[in-house]
């Protein structure tokens, strides 16, 4: 774990050195302080030495001032090091997220990936800079402080170590109780922020059937629990504090006593009593730290393992040692295919598809739900691989292939239509960054999307909001149709992706695609028969197999399930004019 992530330190080593090696002398300087505070008592104040007050308080400006000068460089040199390693942490869990697969991608939730990639890597940050910092600090201190009091008078640093084990042990074994409520926390975060995307996103929904308060109810549920595993988690670290402070009076008592009958004694001075109260402080102090310490880096392990799972997922999909790099047509081969999301034989939800269709044809695909059409088509472009058999695109296995070569051959309009915030032409120039103003408009036209755009005020610069909300769905659907066309592809897939557009604009959109794109392979999969039946080849899904391929026409007449969709939705079709 600690290897991946200290890989994202990188062009912060400087100020990760920096860090400590600044705090190491700020405490020898701390440790100096009173031992010539108890120099300038014995041989400036008691001694009546005007001189030696001059020159060791002289001596204590230089060492406060040079303890102050360290200290801001080790805090500087810290922020640098922490923000820098929590920025790469960042950049490097998203660009590893960037090169998932699909397969990849369902193992974690949408909710979970955001909460590890804000709270979870805060808290690694914090964690870091108490690490560089305190981890450094509180030893060394503890160490300079017990060799000085001893060098002083063992008798009375003797108190340090009866004091510091006790302490110590009772701060750790409050760390170690707090630890499993963190984890709780954390996981607790993931449902949090799931109820807070839900919400946000089908905000309409929640409205139009008044579910406000149900809402509301969920979100208190989640938060009350996170509050109550905090307070709980609180309330054990509440007792260091008090712990602390019983520790350091009664050390303070005991060494003020001893003190008193050793300075009676003869046996000490005041100013070495002054500097051991003093190294008693910064003693347990420390103990203190070390617990802060140790309590953060029990918060942060959980967030740090869940920020390595990001890191260690290994993607699904990867290019060959010698990838092709160039896709000849538009031509596709199904030998034996089988699939499963899950990668279990036993778990099929395509089997032994067989199909051959060629460069520039028009496939329509047809089935009921959870008939795996969207499982079919997502092979193509290669978002998953084939659990069994062979695909073959332009004449070459799919996994032969440079990914991003073989994506940019295939188009795919995935039944889940996304839009960016920015302007309609940002948008579209996802599917080619160089493309012209005029090559954006014929696009445009071809998806039957420009009148539309034409009717803003701003035209193609029209501002799209997040995720397309200021779009209708059919508006939406022809922008992404028009998106998909810029990448001039050998093969477009719609995925159910005319189904909030009217029958006219439907029919004009593949039209448009018959005369002006003949050599590109479309594969179009629809619920209305009337956006397939014009295809040279149809495709009948039924449970992941393939129950029927022909023409509009063959089907009719052979098989029973696109029959019975076409006649359903026939009889639907008179029943509306009879009513209308």
């Amino acid at each position: 774990m600690i290897k991946h992530l200290v890989k994202s330190i990188r062009e912060y080593k400087k100020p990760t050195i920096l860090t400590p090696i600044f705090m190491i002398l700020e405490v020898a300087m701390e440790i100096t302080i009173p031992f010539l505070v108890a120099k300038l008592i014995d041989e400036g104040v008691n001694a009546n030495d005007t001189k030696a007050i001059f020159i060791i308080g002289a001596e204590l400006l230089i060492t406060a001032l040079l303890s102050l000068f360290f200290g801001v460089q080790s805090g500087k040199n810290a922020a640098i090091a922490s923000a820098g390693f929590a920025k790469n942490l960042r950049q490097d869990m998203y660009g590893k997220m960037q090169k998932y697969s699909f397969f990849n991608i369902d193992k974690f939730s949408t909710s979970s990936i955001v909460t590890r990639l804000t709270t979870d890597v805060t808290n690694v940050q914090m964690a870091f800079m108490m690490i560089i910092r305190g981890a450094v600090r509180a030893p060394i201190t503890i160490i300079c402080a017990l060799v000085m009091s001893f060098t002083i008078n063992p008798k009375v640093a003797l108190i340090f170590l009866i004091a510091s084990p006790i302490l110590g042990g009772l701060l750790i074994l409050i760390a170690k109780t707090v630890h499993p409520i963190f984890e709780k926390v954390f996981r607790t975060y993931d449902k949090l922020n799931n109820v807070v995307q839900e919400n946000v996103r089908g905000v309409r929904v929640v409205k139009s059937f008044v579910k406000e308060d149900a809402e509301i109810s969920k979100f208190d549920k989640v938060s009350q629990t996170i509050y109550e595993n905090f307070y709980r988690a609180e309330k054990l670290l509440a007792l260091n504090n008090p712990l602390m402070q019983f520790t350091v009076y009664t050390c303070i008592t005991l060494i003020s006593w001893f003190g008193a009958k050793a300075i009676v004694a003869g046996s000490l001075t005041t100013g070495e009593l002054t500097s051991l109260i003093t190294y008693a402080m910064q003693i347990l102090s420390s103990l203190m730290l070390v617990s802060m310490v140790f309590v953060m880096i029990t918060m942060s392990l959980e967030s740090a393992r869940r920020i390595v799972e990001i890191l260690e997922e290994v993607p699904d999909l990867d290019n060959p040692e010698k990838p092709v790099m160039e896709v000849k047509n538009g031509d596709i081969e199904f030998k034996n295919v089988s699939f499963s999301y899950v990668k279990d034989k036993k778990k099929l939800c395509l089997q032994n598809i067989n199909l051959r269709i060629k460069s520039g044809e028009t496939i329509g695909i047809i089935g009921g739900t959870g008939s795996s059409k969207s499982s079919l088509v997502q092979l193509i472009p290669r978002l998953y691989d084939v659990t069994e058999g062979e695909l073959k695109v332009g004449g070459v296995n799919v996994k032969d292939y440079d990914i991003k070569t073989l994506r940019d051959a295939v188009s795919m309009v995935l039944q889940k239509n996304e839009l960016f915030s920015g302007t309609i032409k940002e948008n579209l120039r996802w599917g080619n960054e160089n493309a012209t103003d005029d090559e954006i408009e014929e696009a445009c036209k071809l998806a039957q999307a420009d009148e539309f755009i034409n009717g803003f005020i701003d035209k193609y610069d029209t501002h799209i909001e997040q995720g397309g909300t200021n779009v209708s769905g059919g508006q939406k659907q022809r922008l992404c149709i028009a998106r998909a066309l810029l990448k001039k592809p050998k093969i477009l897939i719609l995925d159910d992706s005319t189904s909030a557009v009217d029958t006219k604009t439907d029919s004009l959109i593949r039209k448009a695609f018959a005369e002006k794109i003949p050599n590109t392979t479309k594969i179009i999969i629809a619920q209305r028969i009337s956006s397939v039946q014009d295809s040279d080849q149809i495709i009948v899904l039924d449970n992941g197999k393939i129950n029927g391929i022909g023409t509009h026409e063959e089907l009719l007449k052979s098989n029973s399930i696109y029959q019975e969709v076409y006649y359903s939705q026939v009889k639907a079709g008179e029943e509306e004019c009879q009513k209308a």
